[in-house]
């Protein structure tokens, strides 16, 4: 991690992530959270008051050591307990089979692995449990897709590893998960920046890839 990503990016994202226009979103996931919930990429903690009383606890894992101490503030004023990790979503330190709930909100287009990052959510996650997601990627359009894979490699740079080109359900597929509903849709501003994919997801029998077993 660099200078830039160490101290400049975290408030700008911070800053970025509070755009009214996403709480919509953010809401529509958190409001299926359960029980244990783990957060990946917990950032500034903005998911924080959204959490209800069916919740039991939030462990939060991030690699950004500047957007965590955001997050301990917000945790401080939070009813829900929270835990939070400094680690990457590809080595979870949680043990199989301990959590209800996998919350992520725009996370997973800035993971290097995303296969290897999902197939540690669904380690943790109980059999019975849920992945809930927003995140932006592919569109289905091709002039969207074409300026999208364009602009892909000059934004990452800038964006802290923000891919706009992940094709999120099907990733979530292959990491051994079943989408039981999902929302597609524009979200206001540039279209090679805001096509969001909104659900839930729960653990196969099949396996996925990889040595994630049912």
């Amino acid at each position: 991690m660099n200078l830039y990503e160490r101290w400049v990016l975290p408030p700008i994202l911070d800053l970025i992530m509070r755009q009214k226009h996403l709480t919509k979103y953010r809401r529509a996931v958190v409001a299926a959270a359960r029980g244990r919930v783990l957060e990946i990429g917990v950032g500034s903690g903005l998911n924080f008051p959204l959490y209800g009383k069916e919740v039991e606890l939030v462990y939060g894992i991030d690699l950004s050591r500047r957007l965590l101490s955001i997050a301990r503030r917000r945790a401080a004023a939070s009813t829900v307990p929270v835990e939070l990790h400094l680690g990457s979503a590809t080595a979870i330190p949680l043990a199989d089979d301990t959590v209800d709930t996998v919350v992520m909100t725009w996370t997973l287009c800035s993971i290097p692995d995303p296969p290897a990052a999902l197939r540690e959510m669904r380690r943790v996650l109980k059999p019975s449990g849920n992945l809930c997601l927003v995140e932006h990627g592919l569109s289905p359009e091709p002039s969207v897709e074409h300026w999208q894979r364009r602009i892909t490699p000059t934004w990452r740079r800038m964006a802290g590893g923000c891919h706009l080109d992940r094709k999120i359900d099907e990733l979530i597929r292959l990491a051994g998960f079943d989408l039981t509903n999902l929302q597609v849709e524009y979200a206001p501003g540039p279209r090679a920046m805001s096509y969001m994919y909104e659900g839930c997801a729960c653990r196969t029998h099949s396996g996925g890839i990889g040595p994630a077993g049912a």
